[in-house]
């Protein structure tokens, strides 16, 4: 089995880790409908504890179509990271192309209620299906 591709990105000693998974098994091709699932780990690698407050993806199909998700949290919830923790979900979804692409970002706050953003690496999202096309 190949190894999953991973991509990372650290931002003020935030590291960010995507390694995404096409579904076949909940995926329809012949309906235009292909399925991904994300795992995410987040790394605390800074000196102090940040709570993660909200999300913002960036999806962008292989036709160029872009879609925006914000909202509260990851999987329900706002989990806090004190120096040297981490957390991981697993979510994911659909597109009506064979690839494309996300990113996005995690807005964090420090105890002193500094507010910044940590980049989610840019991830493809690749399918058996796809036509490849050399750029």
């Amino acid at each position: 089995m190949a190894a999953k591709a991973s991509y990372s990105a650290t931002t003020r000693q935030i590291s960010v880790t995507v390694r995404p998974t096409y579904l076949d098994e909940q995926s329809a091709p012949e309906h235009s409908h292909f399925v991904w699932a994300y795992h995410v780990l987040i790394e605390n690698r800074g000196p102090e504890t940040v709570q993660l407050l909200h999300r913002h993806w960036r999806i962008t199909d292989a036709r160029g179509q872009l879609r925006e998700v914000r909202g509260a949290g990851v999987v329900g919830q706002q989990p806090r990271l004190e120096p040297g923790g981490s957390f991981e979900y697993t979510s994911g979804t659909p597109l009506t192309t064979p690839s494309g692409i996300m990113s996005g970002s995690y807005e964090m706050q420090n105890e002193r209620g500094e507010r910044f953003d940590v980049e989610i690496p840019a991830f493809s999202l690749d399918s058996p299906y796809q036509t490849v096309k050399l750029n």
